[in-house]
């Protein structure tokens, strides 16, 4: 059965194409820093929003219009759907996703049926995977939807939850590993509190830490051999989580010595939540040599929630490649459009057009990054504004030959200080031009 009827493999037809179904810039065999565009951005469709996201808000009912939403049977329902996803991915010619084990299968009334549902799927998911050459960027477990994680999963309260919960990673891990998943995401939709006056914040860190572990300890039994990604969020739908952006997570790591087995997710949508850019949670990753893969959507920054909106931004996905690029490159991460189309963009035509648009904005990106790291405009202006810790003073500060005895006795010799300007206006113009000008 052909669900996306009408529409054939999406094409690259350059920046004057009209054409709301083909690439402007997105051309996947485009060589770009001696790389093809498609090795370079690893783009990654994500199964729970594209083909599960119903449309529904807080304020109203399901509206997207979906060829497999008929069918009222959970599996021959899931069987459509994985049908209808492979059929999407080929004609957007996108070679991977990512899932949670209660994507691809629906959930049933007792965890060995569930897992023999799961089971049932993953053999039709390799059978497709086999036949596409669609491969799995990572996979997931949804320790936050069921009723039973409303107090937590890791962090529960119930330790029959809390065993749960291993039972459902350990499955995960096996199917991910199973579909050759290159990484495994924890996202810890309700690993935080509500409340400080119910909570015993140190044991839940713990727990989470020993859940961690014990994932760890598996991963290494089973021989996956993938890194592990913490996607930080700050809050939603809990007040305070406790992988709240990468800085606190890095400290977590730290603290339990986890940080060796883990990189980060970043989500540009989740960045804007806890007051920060996405290129700043990018830079902090990569810096600490902890930056492994992206969530690749944007926020509204006029509300106050996790929007998933599908990235059109040029100026953040340059900033956002200029990272990329800087860190090498991705290994085994990508950019997985964790993303919706809006309540009213039902059609399923359109989950075609917000993907072509996502990509289109991340291969524009790509190409102005890799114009100013070519160019080294920024990277020279960075230089010269710390120079003064390339001499003198400067040089011995770095060097760790001097104390603050020694700095006083500098300071009272050199009193007079002259500062230089930022040119920070100048660098934002300088950006802007890149983006305007580079072809």
């Amino acid at each position: 059965m052909e669900y996306f009827k009408g529409i054939s493999k999406i094409q690259y037809e350059g920046p004057t194409s009209k054409n709301p179904l083909a690439f402007k810039y997105y051309n996947p065999d485009a060589v770009v820093g001696g790389k093809r565009m498609k090795e370079h951005l690893k783009f990654s469709v994500a199964y729970w929003h594209t083909f599960k996201g119903e449309g529904i808000d807080p304020f109203g009912a399901a509206t997207m219009v979906r060829p497999w939403n008929h069918i009222t049977d959970p599996m021959d329902k899931a069987k459509a759907t994985m049908e209808a996803a492979f059929e999407f991915l080929t004609k957007l010619g996108v070679e991977y996703f990512c899932f949670h084990d209660r994507d691809i299968a629906p959930e049933a009334d007792t965890l060995r049926e569930t897992n023999r549902r799961l089971d049932q799927m993953v053999a039709m998911a390799k059978e497709l995977m086999v036949a596409t050459g669609v491969k799995l960027l990572w996979g997931t477990a949804n320790l936050f939807s069921h009723p039973r994680y409303m107090h937590g999963a890791a962090t529960t309260c119930n330790a029959d939850v809390f065993a749960f919960a291993g039972a459902q990673v350990k499955k995960a891990l096996e199917i991910t590993q199973e579909l050759g998943g290159a990484g495994y995401v924890f996202w810890g939709g309700r690993e935080g509190y509500e409340t400080l006056l119910n909570t015993n914040m140190k044991f839940e860190l713990d727990n989470l830490a020993r859940f961690m572990h014990m994932a760890v300890d598996y991963a290494q039994e089973i021989g996956f051999k993938g890194p592990f990604y913490i996607e930080p969020k700050p809050k939603e739908p809990t007040k305070h989580q406790y992988d709240f952006d990468c800085a606190t997570a890095l400290a977590f790591l730290k603290s339990y010595g986890l940080e060796k087995y883990f990189k980060f997710n970043v989500e540009a949508n989740h960045a804007t939540l806890a007051a920060h850019t996405l290129q700043h949670e990018l830079r902090f990753a990569r810096i600490n040599g902890m930056l492994g893969s992206v969530d690749a959507n944007q926020g509204d920054l006029l509300l106050g929630w996790d929007t998933d909106q599908f990235p059109t931004d040029l100026y953040v996905t340059t900033l956002a490649m200029y990272e990329i690029l800087s860190m090498g490159g991705f290994t085994t991460g990508g950019l997985n459009f964790d993303a919706h189309v809006r309540r009213g963009s039902f059609y399923p035509e359109d989950l075609f057009m917000a993907h072509i648009a996502g990509m289109d904005a991340f291969a524009r990106g790509l190409v102005v990054a890799h114009k100013l790291l070519e160019d080294g405009v920024i990277e020279q202006a960075i230089a010269e504004r710390y120079a003064s810790f390339e001499r003198g003073i400067g040089a011995d500060i770095v060097a760790g030959k001097v104390g603050l005895k020694e700095l006083e006795a500098y300071a009272l010799e050199h009193d007079q200080i002259t500062n230089a300007s930022g040119r920070q206006e100048m660098l934002e113009a300088i950006v802007n031009q890149y983006i305007l000008e580079t072809r």
